[in-house]
């Protein structure tokens, strides 16, 4: 490859970075994962029970969505916790006893339902009481938290009142990071090449 053709190259890689820059994605939703397991409980929960819960953030809706299986109990209720790192329990965050029509009296199911940050109805009352007594207050602790890996999501049932399951929201990358980090790859590997061509001549 000729330094010219590794200019033009690189040239028409740096156009596409552009286009899947930050900015342009800064309107994207935010979403977090949860890997719920037995063992992620405080103390661990001796159940082979597990599943998954996501949650997205975008503008004032969050959605939170689960699929689990496999519990020894029958659900008794499912919230958000915060806010604290693994393995510190702390209190609920989200409505109690529990989020409205998550299936209980069941070991497996699964539950998608939005709701809006900037309503106090969201939030458990003793949440909203002690960050600011406002929806705002509630939902700017809840989103830090997120961000800083303290919340998570914990299932209840019959067999482990204190939780069945449970897992700590982490931060998946936007589809557009990894473009770019593949883009960057790219990039690199195009260096690689040129180099390695310029040293044989």
């Amino acid at each position: 490859m000729s330094h010219l053709t590794f200019k033009l190259a690189a040239l028409a890689a740096s156009m596409v970075l552009a286009g899947l820059s930050p900015a342009a994605t800064a309107q994207a939703a935010t979403v977090y994962k949860a890997t719920l397991l037995g063992a992620n409980e405080n103390p661990p929960a001796s159940s082979p029970g597990g599943g998954v819960a996501f949650l997205t953030i975008d503008g004032d809706l969050m959605t939170v969505s689960t699929t689990f299986s496999n519990l020894v109990g029958d659900v008794t209720a499912a919230h958000i916790h915060c806010c604290a790192a693994a393995p510190a329990n702390v209190g609920v965050a989200t409505q109690t006893p529990s989020f409205p029509g998550f299936p209980t009296g069941v070991t497996g199911g699964a539950y998608s339902q939005a709701f809006d940050l900037d309503t106090v109805g969201t939030y458990n009352p003793t949440f909203v009481t002690a960050y600011g007594g406002t929806a705002q207050g509630a939902r700017a602790t809840l989103l830090t938290a997120l961000g800083g890996g303290q919340a998570y999501f914990n299932i209840h049932t019959t067999f482990a009142p204190g939780g069945e399951i449970r897992g700590q929201f982490a931060l998946i990358p936007e589809p557009a990071s990894w473009a770019l980090m593949i883009a960057g790859f790219g990039i690199a590997g195009l260096a690689i090449r040129w180099r390695r061509a310029v040293f044989r001549t």
